[in-house]
């Protein structure tokens, strides 16, 4: 007979679920057994809980599921304000000559500077989309995977590729590129090695060629074909400027949804960054596919590519999540920010009633677990799913005003986290990461990104 598992209640917080209702309690309490949700409702705890190891007193608090980020870059962590005027293209073409230089410990400093900024905000599940790997870098993929578990964040990365360099007509420059047989190599080497499927999972695997201009039509064909024998989802960008779609039309023939398409990147295994630029025909595409998008309103904005239709999206039904994007383009690295930030951008582009505050809240926890794929296990707080949740704190200064307390996390200031779960562990105690050194890996973060600076200046 196993033996009983460990409580920790919450008691005295409001609640926003974000479950199918969008049940709320103004005061209410949530239950956590092992790495379970066991009870959510209105009022204290349920009389008579054994077991119980922790009680947290949630009064001036709101509890939400933990926030989802679906589209990331670890490894820009190091070369964040550059560039600091450039659109898209001109941007890549800047940056790709020093991220031709990142080596292993640079990434995994990349990856922990990345991830505790993030999860320091309220985020209990993580994506990284990296692709840019150099020979004899070391290994990358792992100092990723190395990083996350340290940190104790679910994670979600994707083994990217490119293998169309600027001789063959793409953009990035020919030393940054794989082979299209060693980039589907290594991606099922990824798979094989990290991934698992399981309900309780903090580490699943997805496959993620770059974008159109920077991979091969065979890479993309290969990559969906190996992914569906694997059971892994795929990821790239997809529609994030007007000149990828011109690029698309020119080489292909056809726009870039057309173009996922015809090679097999639509579908409800599928996700895409940012999806800017989409026709109405794209939008319907989408949602008859069930294919899902990743939304970057900050990055959109600094590099100045758009505003993506979110509202339209969601109206279709596609499925819709918030990403951070790398930090070479959103410098602020945090997701909770993204929050305001897409509500604002959508109302300014669509009017008052574009996006609601908890469209907004939506966005970032069930959202963004139905894009990349983890619905049933988490993105809302309901009896049996992962406990991964986090506890607001907004009696203070910056919001004890607001008396909606979803509008005082998404319309207010940073909102500070007295306490964050991932799979039933505390990560953030009182705003602090208690799994790491913050200030340890800030340091060498700072160490690491000034070392590329100097290698890549002598390149």
């Amino acid at each position: 007979m196993a033996a009983p598992q460990d409580r920790t209640v919450i008691e005295n917080c409001a609640v926003a679920t974000v479950d199918a209702a969008d049940t709320e309690y103004a005061t209410g309490h949530i239950v956590v057994t092992g790495n379970r949700i066991e009870s959510v409702g209105p009022g204290p705890a349920p009389e008579g809980l054994t077991h119980v190891t922790r009680r947290v007193d949630g009064t001036g608090h709101l509890a939400t599921p933990g926030l989802v980020n679906t589209h990331h870059h670890f490894y820009q962590w190091l070369t964040r304000g550059l560039a600091q005027e450039s659109h898209l293209f001109d941007w890549l073409v800047a940056l790709y000559p020093t991220w031709s230089r990142i080596d292993e410990p640079m990434v995994h400093a990349a990856a922990q500077g990345s991830l505790a900024m993030m999860v320091r905000g309220g985020v209990t599940t993580a994506m990284d989309h990296h692709y840019v790997f150099p020979r004899g870098a070391g290994d990358l993929f792992g100092a990723e995977i190395r990083a996350a578990r340290e940190i104790g964040v679910r994670f979600s990365p994707t083994r990217g590729s490119m293998d169309l360099g600027a001789s063959a007509g793409g953009l990035p420059p020919d030393f940054a590129v794989e082979t299209t047989e060693a980039a589907l190599l290594a991606t099922e080497e990824a798979i094989d090695t990290y991934h698992d499927p399981g309900f309780d999972s903090m580490l699943r695997v997805g496959v993620a060629p770059c974008s159109p201009f920077s991979v091969t039509t065979e890479l993309l064909r290969e990559a969906a074909e190996l992914a569906r024998r694997k059971g892994v989802r795929l990821h790239t960008h997809g529609s994030e400027t007007v000149e990828e779609e011109q690029f698309c039309k020119e080489k292909f023939g056809m726009g870039p949804t057309d173009y996922f398409e015809s090679t097999g990147w639509l579908g409800d295994d599928v996700w895409m960054a940012h999806c800017i630029h989409m026709a109405d025909s794209d939008i319907a595409a989408f949602a008859r596919t069930g294919t899902g998008v990743a939304h970057c309103p900050s990055s959109n904005a600094r590099i100045a590519a758009g505003t993506a239709r979110v509202p339209d999206l969601l109206t279709a039904g596609v499925p819709v999540g918030l990403g951070v994007d790398g930090t070479a383009s959103n410098e602020s690295g945090e997701l909770h920010t993204e929050l305001r930030n897409a509500l604002l951008i959508h109302r300014l582009a669509g009017g008052a009633n574009a996006l609601s505050v908890r469209q907004a809240l939506r966005l970032g926890t069930y959202g963004g677990a139905q894009v990349l794929g983890r619905a049933a296990e988490t993105g809302s707080l309901e009896p049996g799913k992962l406990a991964d949740l986090v506890l607001w704190k907004l009696d203070g200064i910056g919001h004890s005003t607001i008396a909606d307390p979803v509008a005082a996390l998404v319309l207010g200031a940073a909102a500070p986290v007295t306490l964050s779960l991932i799979d039933g562990r505390p990560v953030v105690e009182d705003g602090r990461l208690t799994t790491v050194d913050e200030d340890a890996v800030a340091r060498t973060a700072r160490e690491e990104s000034r070392r590329l600076a100097r290698i890549a200046g002598q390149a």
